[in-house]
């Protein structure tokens, strides 16, 4: 399939997590991103690290300068092109308008109304291009009483409901081991301006988007949510375990962790005589149908855990495999990407990097057509497409050269 956002331009005010996953998506898709950083620092994860890509002996000079790649900006910033502008700056606002009256979309993920007091809001951008999607991504909404509040992955975790499900019973609330609030957001992003750039084209008119943290976790508590809001259930924390099926958990071996999901009573009697060879289990009243399990959970969760205890994790990857229950082992990061399904579907790429060389990343989640879209263009290092962008935009270099003097780039 041919990139089907080849040839529209997206202005990329976005720095993190949430956002950057939004327009790398996009990026992905063909369109060509344009990364606006602060001058000197850039993207706030440029400097989380370690760990970062050592550089190459032959780095580019106009670089040296620059800290080594962090993991976690190359992570989310394949495709995209770099530029450094100071928009705080009167000339710097020039150049952003420049480019807003060029691009097709603006994504940004400042808190409410902070652009709109620098001339780059909604209203600002709309009277320069029309047809522009405004895609503002934020903690908690353009509105209410918390619109003002910055949006953190780990704080909405709490506060939208995420945190009070996670973690053990006996123990205190956890969060989940990635930012999957800040992700669930870039994804819904991502959806909704493919959707406003369709929308563009039936109308010729530009979409304002209001995505944010805190709806979309509350969104993402999907059947917990439900639960309350139809049956009016609190919910509370099971660990690996489900609140509504037994056996639905992780469960420990001699040497690891297995995860088994004996979802309805076929899969358990196949689970009782095969793995526990015990088919009596199956039978008898207090485990017989889920609901009973369910009222008996702790009894048959100690009856199971005895008999995993008694072999290695390989050893029961063996019996489970064709059986019929589902399961799978709980794998470090390094089991991950040696995991055979994952060497089949390439999930690794190798790109070349200007400073960093042969570099590796997580590749794009869909194929088309069995193909997965390529990538084009390893993570920028910081600013290193102004002057490309510039001259796109009809600056000469001596303009540029005089941007840069003043510190505007």
């Amino acid at each position: 399939m041919p990139p089907p956002l080849k040839g529209v331009r997206i202005l990329d005010l976005t720095r993190v997590l949430a956002g950057p996953t939004a327009t790398m998506l996009l990026a992905d898709l063909g369109a060509d991103v344009i990364k606006v950083e602060e001058v000197t620092r850039g993207d706030d994860t440029r400097s989380w690290a370690p760990p970062a890509a050592p550089l190459t002996p032959d780095a580019p000079a106009a670089a040296a300068h620059l800290p080594p790649e962090s993991a976690y900006f190359l992570a989310v910033n394949r495709n995209k092109r770099s530029i450094t502008v100071d928009f705080k700056k009167p000339a710097g606002l020039a150049v952003l308008h420049r480019m807003v009256a060029q691009a097709d979309v603006l994504v940004e993920n400042f808190i409410p109304g902070k652009l709109a007091s620098m001339g780059l809001g909604w209203e600002d951008c709309r009277k320069l291009n029309a047809r522009l999607v405004y895609a503002s991504i934020s903690g908690y909404g353009q509105t209410g009483p918390y619109r003002e509040a910055a949006g953190y992955d780990v704080v909405i975790e709490g506060e939208a409901g995420l945190m009070h499900i996670t973690g053990e019973p006996d123990r205190p609330p956890a969060k989940v081991g990635v930012a999957v609030t800040d992700i669930a957001t870039g994804l819904y992003a991502h959806g909704a301006i493919l959707a406003a750039l369709r929308s563009r084209d039936q109308t010729g008119r530009g979409v304002w988007i209001d995505c944010n943290l805190f709806d979309s976790q509350v969104a993402g508590l999907a059947n917990i949510a439900s639960n309350y809001l139809v049956g009016g259930r609190e919910a509370t924390r099971h660990g690996t375990a489900h609140p509504s099926i037994v056996p639905y958990q992780v469960f420990p071996c001699q040497d690891g962790y297995l995860m088994i999901g004996a979802g309805n009573d076929k899969q358990f009697r196949l689970f009782s005589e095969k793995i526990l060879r015990r088919p009596e289990i199956a039978t008898d009243p207090k485990f017989n149908t889920n609901a009973q399990r369910v009222e008996h959970r702790d009894e048959l969760v100690q009856i199971i855990t005895d008999v995993l205890m008694q072999e290695t994790r390989e050893y029961w990857l063996k019996q489970f495999t064709g059986l019929g229950v589902p399961f799978g082992p709980i794998n470090n990061i390094s089991q991950t990407f040696a995991h055979p399904q994952a060497q089949a579907r390439g999930t690794v790429v190798e790109v070349d990097h200007p400073r960093a060389g042969k570099l590796k990343l997580v590749a794009p989640a869909v194929s088309y057509n069995g193909k997965r879209m390529p990538i084009r263009r390893a993570p920028p290092w910081l600013s290193q497409h102004t002057d490309e962008v510039l001259q796109d935009l009809g600056y000469t270099q001596d303009d540029i050269a005089g941007l840069r003097n003043d510190g505007v780039v």
